[in-house]
């Protein structure tokens, strides 16, 4: 034996040297905060016990749905030409996602505006007159004006 040290698990007080910690959340596989979430769910008193598979589950549920809502605000983003998520963005993606403008129905998004929506009675009618002058308004191709 070496100076008097046991070489036993980390369960002993002086051997060997400490396992590094593995959260809840790696164990998971999640990046939301397993922990966290389990303090909160005894901090609100939604019960009298909280089992230990609660907080994994719905540390799940919101990892899945932030990253749903952000792929499709993401998404949005690109469409305007954009690289940054703004509101308008979040409230385009779920407004147009039917399952989330469900989950979502009664929620205000702050700056977040209205879907573009005009009704059809309120577009001009169009006339036969109206129709030929479009057609003869739109520009010809630039091969054909030069030939």
């Amino acid at each position: 034996m070496e100076s008097g040290k046991s070489t036993r698990g980390s369960g002993g007080r002086r051997g060997g040297e400490r396992k590094k910690s593995v959260s809840k959340s790696i164990k998971a596989g999640l990046q939301f905060p397993v922990g966290r979430v389990a303090r909160f769910l005894k901090k609100g008193r939604y019960a009298q016990r909280v089992g230990t598979g609660a907080p994994v589950y719905l540390a799940a549920v919101l990892e899945y749905l932030a990253a749903e809502v952000l792929e499709l605000a993401g998404n949005a983003a690109r469409d305007n030409k954009k690289t940054r998520i703004i509101p308008r963005h979040l409230l385009l993606a779920v407004r147009n996602d039917e399952e989330l403008g469900k989950l979502l129905n009664g929620v205000t998004i702050a700056s977040g505006g209205v879907l573009p929506n005009i009704h059809t009675v309120l577009l001009p009618k169009k006339t036969e007159k109206s129709e030929k002058s479009e057609k003869a308004s739109q520009p010809k191709s630039p091969k054909k004006a030069a030939a």
